[in-house]
């Protein structure tokens, strides 16, 4: 797609109270779309419908700007829209005033023109030819079609009817189609109404994988193999007692080691089938493995482990600290990511970090 194409389409606001260093921004976000730079006293309580997201360039040292910020954004009309935080330098606890605010990404200086293209031209919506009707509708969409497959996962494999290849990419488009041009909150609050555990897991997992590939730029081919590897991750656990999945206290050892063979009864399920991509049963087999070699079923390591297994193992972690459980309250968006950080060596801390925007976005 042209800038020109993309400049017809996509409406940003850069709300800044640092003009001076705010231009060089402008310039570069012009290439994308159509800019409205105003102060941040000027953000309106309501966006214009048009409006694909907001831009907020401020000086986190000010008391009075970040107040004014947090009064504006705190308001439900800007929940849904992406919001990306400039920051002055790339340190730990700028970014956390920042998403404290309610940032959904941050970038820091000095900036760099390709990566900010790069994230707005994922994360902000085409704003001109999507209204809120056809918002509510590609949600609703994507997740019917996300279930669809997580039904015949979870009911009919057991069963003996087959799952396939096509069955899986009949909901690949929609998926991505929902979460691009609405929000992640939005798809896991939409998920959050299937009340089975693992049923509600993969579909977060989706939303969380998706939403991870888009905020890193990846293509749209990209984006798809991830879905396809998020929505399979855990067909294993079709073969796994129910009372098991859905017992509502801790598991004894034995309910451990039974549950622990579900990768490799997925693996073994779809081989058998044939017809999936090898990275899918990689997937399928691996997205408990760990870098430092404590993961299961085979104790990989390091570079044993795929970038698209990484990927998935860190969508799946999150997933399942953020979710209810019958036996727990859900942690934390803060608490499952600090959760994460303190799991040294075991995952990637560059992914990981990456990751960062895209969980505290759910929040």
């Amino acid at each position: 797609m042209t800038a020109v194409a993309d400049q017809n389409k996509r409406r940003l606001l850069l709300a800044s109270d640092r003009s001076d260093q705010s231009r060089e921004l402008a310039a570069i976000l012009q290439s994308v779309g159509e800019v409205e730079s105003i102060s941040t006293s000027e953000i309106p309580e309501t966006p214009a419908r048009q409006v694909s997201g907001i831009v907020v360039d401020i000086n986190l040292r000010s008391s009075e700007s970040v107040q004014r910020v947090r009064d504006k954004l705190r308001g439900e009309a800007y929940r849904s829209m992406p919001r990306l935080f400039v920051l002055a330098d790339a340190l730990h606890h700028a970014s956390m005033q920042a998403w404290a605010l309610g940032a959904t990404d941050t970038i820091s200086r000095p900036l760099d023109a390709a990566a900010i293209l790069q994230r707005v031209r994922s994360a902000f919506p085409d704003s001109s030819s999507y209204d809120a009707t056809d918002r509510g509708m590609a949600l609703n969409r994507g997740v019917e079609a996300a279930h669809a497959v997580v039904v015949k996962i979870f009911e009919r494999l057991p069963a003996g009817e087959p799952l396939t290849f096509d069955d899986i990419v009949q909901a690949e488009g929609k998926i991505i189609k929902a979460i691009r041009h609405t929000s992640l909150r939005e798809w896991l609050t939409t998920v959050g109404c299937h009340h089975v555990e693992s049923y509600r897991h993969c579909l977060f997992v989706t939303g969380f994988a998706v939403a991870f590939a888009q905020n890193l730029g990846m293509r749209e081919d990209d984006q798809r193999r991830l879905v396809r590897a998020a929505l399979l991750h855990d067909v294993g656990k079709a073969f796994i007692p129910v009372a098991i999945l859905d017992k509502a206290g801790a598991l004894n050892e034995a309910e451990i080691k039974e549950i622990r063979q579900h990768p490799r009864r997925g693996y073994e399920a779809l081989a058998a089938q044939g017809g999936f991509p090898v990275e899918m049963l990689d997937v399928v087999l691996h997205h408990h493995e760990l870098l430092d070699g404590t993961g299961y079923p085979n104790g990989l390591s390091g570079n044993q482990i795929s970038d698209i297994v990484r990927l998935t193992t860190i969508a799946d972690i999150y997933a399942a600290l953020v979710e209810k459980r019958a036996y727990r309250l859900p942690f934390t968006h803060a608490r499952a990511f600090a959760l994460m950080e303190a799991m040294t060596g075991k995952l990637d801390r560059q992914l990981l970090q990456a990751f960062r925007p895209v969980a505290f976005s759910a929040c």
